[in-house]
């Protein structure tokens, strides 16, 4: 038996998704626990590229079979167009893709108050991505939210959303001056959601704990990364759930017992999108260049990336509040071509050295990075498939890294393909 779970280390955007879709060859069943259509996961094979928004990288392998679990919020356009997605290009999903009867359903007025909320804070705003997630998750901690298990009952369904309706109307109309939702449209909408994915629900905590009795191995998939984490991230800079590795067993309805690893995806820099303090950043030249070697554009937005030298506070916070096992760094190709390479060893603020991550932004936003600089090995890394393949300088550079963070690497990815993969 192995249960694995994939968290992304640093402010999201790692490149779990090349992870996930190179560990799943290996794994029985992959499921998602956490997050929503705000998050998309980019996975290129033979040049043709997939990104994925809700359904788990693991779908693009034939054998593996895939699971959504109660703890993601769910677009029913986002969905079926995902699903349709696929199966246009030849990728069976029905059968081998199962969604928790338990998750909740993103409605057309979650979106409206993203968008309306962003709009109306001006210059303060988050930088959320106005797919309705936050929304979602509140009415989900309010009680008030709709599940998917709801579709069933008409009756009660048009109840709930009636209600919910009431209340959010005189919202969008009173504060935001937007036209109000009309219920019976809804109502049509949602139940021929419910049609069309009928053949995909399933109990997942039933269905997974059963697979796992069994000997099957399942791995378990986050969205965003734990710097976005509600609880433990760069609040309130962060999205509405728990990317965290605690986060997985509460998304899919599994005991933490079952867990026998924890593997983080870290880049060998460091990238956010959106507001918040960010200590590596840089707004100048090396941030560009890092920005363009990297194709640093948000999978779902497009919005550019900022970018920074890695941050081993950062990683470290990771490292501990996951308890990552092992480590796969992402786009070491990036810095192929830098003669020098900086990495932050730890903050300063008010004259004093930091020892661990700071919770109050304020202090974060103050901090200054203590760098220590490598070289860089000004040579390509692309071909390389062994770790002996690799410049004497970069696994220097990956050496110090493991040396910072206190946590061994396992894979190396230089190149988005799925061969251009270094596994020790």
């Amino acid at each position: 038996m192995s249960v694995v779970i994939v968290v992304g280390a640093q402010w999201g955007d790692e490149g779990k998704g090349k992870i996930v879709d190179l560990l799943s060859e290996n794994f029985d069943m992959v499921a998602r626990y956490q997050g929503g259509a705000n998050a998309g996961h980019t996975v290129i094979i033979h040049d043709k590229k997939y990104v994925l928004h809700l359904i788990p990288s693991g779908i693009l392998h034939p054998h593996a079979e895939c699971v959504i679990g109660n703890g993601v919020v769910i677009d029913p356009l986002a969905l079926l167009e995902e699903i349709r997605l696929l199966e246009s290009e030849g990728i069976k999903v029905q059968g081998r893709l199962w969604i928790s009867q338990k998750a909740h359903l993103i409605m057309p007025y979650h979106k409206l108050l993203d968008t309306a909320s962003e709009e109306k804070e001006g210059a303060q705003k988050i930088g959320t991505t106005g797919r309705g997630i936050g929304p979602a998750y509140v009415d989900k901690a309010d009680r008030k939210g709709i599940r998917i298990v709801d579709l069933l009952d008409r009756e009660l369904f048009e109840q709930k959303l009636r209600r919910n309706l009431t209340e959010k109307n005189e919202v969008l109309n009173k504060i935001y001056g937007k036209l109000p939702l009309d219920v019976e449209s809804i109502v049509r909408e949602y139940l021929e959601f419910d049609r069309l994915i009928d053949p995909y629900i399933k109990d997942v905590s039933v269905y997974l704990s059963n697979a796992i009795e069994e000997g099957k191995s399942v791995l378990l998939e986050g969205a965003q990364g734990t710097l976005l984490d509600v609880d433990h991230g760069t609040y309130p800079f962060v999205t509405s759930s728990n990317p965290v590795s605690g986060g997985a067993c509460i998304g899919v309805g599994i005991g933490p017992t079952r867990i026998t690893e924890v593997m983080g995806v870290m880049k060998a820099y460091t990238t956010r999108v959106g507001a918040g303090p960010f200590p590596t950043e840089l707004t100048g030249a090396e941030g560009e260049f890092l920005r363009r070697e990297g194709q640093e554009f948000g999978a779902t937005t497009g919005r550019p990336r900022r970018c920074g030298w890695f941050d081993a506070v950062v990683a470290r916070y990771a490292v501990r509040i996951n308890g990552i096992d092992s480590l796969a760094i992402t786009k070491l190709d990036v810095l192929d071509r830098l003669e020098h390479i900086q990495v932050c060893k730890g903050y300063r603020f008010d004259g004093k050295l930091l020892k661990e991550f700071p919770t109050d932004p304020r202090i974060l936003q103050g901090c200054e990075p203590e760098y220590q600089t490598l070289p860089g090995w000004r040579q390509p890394t692309h071909d390389a498939r062994r770790w002996e393949d690799l410049p004497a300088a970069a696994r220097q550079y990956l050496e110090f890294l493991e040396t910072l963070t206190g946590c061994a690497i396992k894979i190396v990815s230089v190149g988005s393909q799925r061969s251009q993969t270094i596994i020790r």
